[in-house]
């Protein structure tokens, strides 16, 4: 592979500001985004609602430690239904629509893209080690753009001054273009004057889209994003969309299900599939017989 095709592969940069005053992390998704949108048959509204999910999560994840999770989930009343998106720090992220195929109706004036969404309610929870339960924080959805969602997320969960910009462009024939995202936080006892300097900052740049689309590395992208300040880089690292359902964790699955429900399946082969890649198993009837054979034992 040449180097510049490496370059421009998806990845994290995560950086600190030389004088420790805030962290940064940009981020591109366009293949994460192409490979949500092909394994479900997304339409053009969920190619850029779960795109930018699926980029949030992954840059609220570059906050966690190793295989720690993090989950986006928006449920409303309109025609999307529910949007869940899933990441970790190793650069691990996937998600899934209700309703892939749901679209709007933009011949009227006052179509927007939030629409899809509707009202209802934005939760993110967080698997960390050494804490038995998650821990969630639910609020409510106030655009359903996902990016005003998220920002409105940080302020009102994390409590932490930060500045999000979430990007997907489409190509004429509905693929991804670009797909990417920038993600700025405050440390403890920064002045607030200087996030708003990197809030102008932000305003001025073109979309992420553009930059990306203009052949810009992310390293570049980071050093414009935090201007006129410093960074200094921290890390880095690839991101894929990466599930890791198997056909053992869908027999373990099955198992948890009650007898009468496994005897009704008995019989005959069971085609499963992954909710978040759209991944299917066939789990054969003898392997269907030794679970519900199982699950008699222990009504014993």
């Amino acid at each position: 592979m040449q180097k510049k095709e490496f370059q421009f592969k998806d990845r994290l940069i995560k950086g600190i500001e030389t004088n420790g005053r805030f962290k940064i992390s940009v981020l591109k998704t366009t293949d994460v985004v192409q490979a949500a949108k092909n394994n479900h048959n997304l339409s053009l509204l969920n190619t850029v609602l779960l795109g930018r999910t699926l980029t949030a999560a992954m840059l609220l994840a570059s906050e966690l430690k190793g295989e720690e999770r993090i989950s986006i989930r928006l449920e409303g009343n309109g025609p999307v239904g529910m949007i869940k998106a899933e990441a970790n720090r190793v650069g691990e992220v996937r998600g899934f629509v209700k309703n892939p195929a749901a679209e709007l109706n933009y011949t009227g004036s006052n179509t927007e893209i939030g629409q899809g969404i509707g009202l209802g309610l934005l939760t993110v929870s967080k698997i960390l080690y050494n804490e038995a339960e998650p821990r969630t924080s639910t609020i409510e959805i106030i655009r359903g753009d996902i990016l005003s969602d998220v920002a409105h997320y940080l302020v009102q969960s994390e409590q932490v001054p930060s500045a999000v910009l979430l990007d997907v462009s489409l190509k004429d024939n509905g693929d991804v273009d670009q797909a990417g995202g920038i993600l700025i936080q405050r440390m403890p006892g920064t002045d607030d004057a200087i996030m708003k300097t990197l809030e102008t900052t932000l305003e001025k740049l073109p979309t992420v889209s553009e930059l990306l689309a203009d052949e810009m590395y992310i390293d570049t992208i980071m050093e414009l994003a935090g201007s006129p300040y410093t960074i200094k880089e921290l890390t880095r690292q690839p991101v894929h969309f990466f599930c890791r359902c198997s056909p053992e964790r869908f027999k373990s699955a099955l198992a948890l299900l009650s007898y009468e429900d496994l005897k009704e399946m008995e019989g005959e082969d069971q085609e499963m599939v992954c909710h978040y890649c759209g991944k299917k198993t066939l789990v054969f009837q003898k392997e269907i017989h030794s679970i519900v054979e199982n699950a008699k034992a222990k009504l014993n």
